[in-house]
């Protein structure tokens, strides 16, 4: 069964909150030494020695960017690579800088090292972080992605934009629904709209309504893109998911196959426009099917209402 937000993370992050280790990056020393070159946004060229690696946590900032700081609460979109350093041979595990790859929306608790390395970077940046396995998954490792408590871990990451979690539209009010829709009315800054539903039957087809229009690029099947969202079932206005409610930004891919998202949310948000919120009136068939999703109270017959802000969205041309 499918879930609203299927995050497309990375095996190396867990879900939860951007936050917890602390301040601003901190620089150890540890031999022997990783170099990495490459312009930002580029494939880097990694060398690792064949030697084991060093017990201390290794951070450096390769390309210093004057973008906006991460926060602890903050989540950003970057590229990555990380290679798994096994005794005194090493590997690539996972890179969105090969060929059709597309950068990442990095949301949720990092691997401690991680974390360290990156709170307090500046967007633009590219960082390397050697992460020894206290600062990564301890002596557990992590079986289903073929990491032992012994191995080191090498990230480069190029961070490319920041999102607060009250991150929201930025466009121009066109419309507040109403009438035989759905009724949107906005928050305070930084807060979920609420949505109230009328009394009649909802549409029987899936129905977009745009309420706030952005001037940025149109969403277009295999982006990235990074949404704030609401979600409440037609029939009594339940409210069983908001990514506000979490400040935390959602990323998926759209048009994916197989589908991160249920069918109305790829084919509702297809061409909208970035700096958007975007109404989208999703039937049961577009939805979760007849089966619906008791953990959320969506039953088979459930008509969905979802507000969704498109807060950006990344192809492959820009990572």
């Amino acid at each position: 069964m499918r879930r609203i937000a299927v995050l497309t993370a990375l095996p190396l992050l867990a879900v939860g909150v951007l936050a917890g280790c602390g301040g601003s990056s901190s620089n150890s020393s540890a031999a022997p030494a990783v170099t990495v070159s490459g312009a930002f946004g580029k494939a880097p060229a990694v060398t690792i020695p064949a030697e084991k690696a060093g017990s201390k946590l290794t951070i450096k900032t390769l390309v210093h960017g004057n973008g906006q700081a991460l926060g602890k609460t903050d989540a950003f979109v970057g590229n990555y690579a990380i290679y798994l350093w096994s005794g005194t041979s090493h590997k690539l595990l996972q890179s969105t800088f090969k060929a059709g790859g597309k950068p990442t929306l990095f949301s949720g608790t990092l691997l401690p090292g991680l974390e360290t390395a990156l709170i307090g970077q500046k967007m633009g940046s590219r960082v390397l972080a050697v992460i020894p396995p206290k600062e990564g998954f301890g002596t557990g490792g992590d079986a289903q992605a073929g990491i032992k408590g012994t191995d080191t871990l090498v990230f480069v990451v190029d961070m490319i934009k920041d999102f607060s979690g009250t991150a929201a539209a930025a466009g121009q009010q066109v419309s507040n629904g109403g009438g035989s829709l759905p009724a949107v009315t906005a928050a305070a800054a930084g807060a979920a709209p609420t949505i109230k539903t009328p009394n009649g039957n909802p549409p029987k087809n899936l129905t977009t309504k745009v309420l706030i229009k952005g001037t940025g690029p149109a969403v277009a099947a295999g982006d990235e893109v990074v949404v704030q969202y609401l979600g409440a079932i037609w029939r009594n206005g339940y409210q069983f998911d908001s990514s506000w409610k979490r400040s935390q930004p959602f990323g998926f891919t759209i048009g994916a196959s197989p589908s991160q998202v249920i069918p109305g949310w790829d084919k509702g948000l297809a061409g909208q426009t970035v700096g958007s919120r975007v109404m989208l009136i999703i039937p049961p068939a577009d939805g979760y099917g007849k089966t619906g999703s008791p953990q959320a109270h969506i039953k088979g017959t459930d008509t969905l209402v979802f507000v969704v802000d498109i807060l950006g969205a990344f192809g492959a041309a820009q990572g």
